[in-house]
């Protein structure tokens, strides 16, 4: 048995009928070159014939909203699926199906996942060989984004040599002597009220500091987001897109402006939904906030939430991408600082004091009108060696993140070999042309592109 943290039970607390809790992910497979007609169903059928238990965490089912207990009566045909889509189906279709099955609830009473495996889909390009996808979704309570891509490394192989014949939620066993530090810490109810009373002075002090910011400090207030269009009451439909980026591109700008990767990820998504909300004419005159989730995984461990939100200026107020740019990396430089100073424990309580409201108004919609942020945006590192499951080779990896009441888009990125891959969840009822901002994300990148060639020319300082 084991107790759920705070932000673990705050995940169950959140979810409703139009506000599933899950995180997910769409992986893309190139198949062998010499893989049978029936490769897909094989690996289908080598899974549903599995006598091996799951691991953890997809054998730990929910006892009385308090802790885990592995779950005794597992069930594959609850959790697997199998998915032929018309031939040959586009990436279009693929996404459609995606975004159908995000927004369907878990099931309580069982292991939080689902692992659905999806045929169909057209080669890369002329020539290539089959693919098939992966769309994985596991409840918010278990992992965050820094566990779930840990799991996603540790289950596949860097091999496309080796024959994997455990199913995918039990492949944690190809890693049994090391399983024990991949677990969270076991945690009591006495050992959780004594860390949460020695966080108590350091998480005050830091939230007085707060109150005496001065009128020039980029410290993001929770009362400063404005109202927009992202911030309307959301529906249980989703709609999620995705697109690949090459990373050595953001590499050369955030070298040339000298700023970070995670800043140049930020300031593109800030150009993009600037340009979003003017067509739609509804860009707010006050800059969007993000939030912006901050690791504070110390351990080695790939299960349980781990994690706290800086509050960022994205600076959308402001036509030059420059000025975007460096409120953006001096807003995320403020809030690292600040989280620099505490412990893992105090970052996360302070965080949760000082988000109260905006978690009682998500909990209650007490304030329909107001919000903290107006989106999250989230950046997941991922693999830098490619990664096979029997010889078939990872081509992509989309994540598939939450919408919360009020808050109806959210960009999560996952960084694979030399790519960057967003992912963007939005509520289809709330969002028109929500496809349009993977365009849009590109012309900014191409921006910031123009503005290093300049610069690297002697044009611009």
């Amino acid at each position: 048995m084991r107790l759920l943290s705070i932000v673990d039970l705050l995940f169950l607390l959140l979810e409703k009928r139009k506000q599933p809790m899950h995180v997910g992910g769409l992986f893309l497979f190139e198949q062998p070159e010499d893989a049978d007609p029936d490769y897909v169903l094989s690996l289908v059928q080598q899974m549903q014939t599995s006598t091996t238990p799951p691991t953890f965490p997809f054998n730990q089912v929910l006892q009385n909203l308090a802790c885990w207990e592995v779950d005794e009566d597992f069930d594959v045909e609850h959790h697997l699926r199998h998915i032929a889509l018309p031939k040959p189906a586009r990436v279009r279709e693929l996404l459609s199906y995606i975004s159908k099955e995000h927004g369907r609830l878990l099931d309580r009473a069982r292991p939080l996942w689902e692992c659905h495996i999806i045929e169909g889909i057209e080669p890369e390009s002329e020539g290539r060989p089959n693919r098939f996808g992966l769309y994985f979704k596991i409840h918010h309570s278990l992992v965050d984004g820094i566990a779930a891509m840990r799991l996603v490394q540790k289950s596949l192989s860097q091999s496309p040599n080796e024959t994997i014949t455990l199913p995918l939620w039990a492949l944690m066993m190809r890693h049994r002597y090391q399983l024990e530090s991949v677990l969270p810490p076991k945690r009591t109810v006495r050992t959780i009220v004594k860390d949460q009373l020695k966080t108590t002075r350091p998480v005050i002090s830091e939230l007085a500091k707060t109150l005496t910011q001065g009128s020039n400090s980029h410290y993001v207030k929770t009362t400063q987001a404005p109202a927009s269009i992202l911030n309307q009451s959301i529906s249980s439909s989703r709609r999620f897109i995705a697109e690949s980026y090459d990373i050595a591109r953001f590499r050369r700008i955030s070298k040339c402006l000298n700023v970070s990767i995670n800043d140049v990820v930020l300031a593109v998504c800030s150009g993009a939904l600037r340009e979003y909300l003017s067509c739609l004419q509804a860009l707010p005159k006050q800059p969007l906030i993000a939030w912006v989730p901050y690791s504070m995984r110390k351990d080695g461990s790939a299960a349980g939430n781990q994690f706290a939100f800086i509050l960022c200026n994205l600076g959308t107020h402001c036509p030059d991408p420059l000025t975007r740019l460096k409120l953006v990396h001096k807003s995320m430089n403020d809030g690292k600082k600040r989280f620099g100073r505490m412990s893992q424990s105090e970052v996360i309580n302070y965080s949760l004091v000082a988000y109260s409201w905006e978690l009682v108004n998500i909990l209650t919609d007490l304030y329909p009108k107001k919000q903290a942020f107006n989106l999250i945006i989230s950046n997941v590192p991922g693999s830098t060696k490619k990664l096979y499951w029997n010889g078939s080779e990872l081509r992509a990896l989309y994540p598939a993140s939450i919408l919360f009441n009020g808050q109806a888009m959210n960009i999560t990125l996952a960084s694979y070999l030399d790519r960057i891959e967003f992912g963007i969840v939005a509520c289809s009822k709330t969002l028109p042309k929500v496809q349009n901002m993977l365009k849009l994300l590109e012309v900014e990148i191409t921006g910031y592109e123009q503005v290093c060639d300049e610069i690297e020319s002697g044009i611009r300082e």
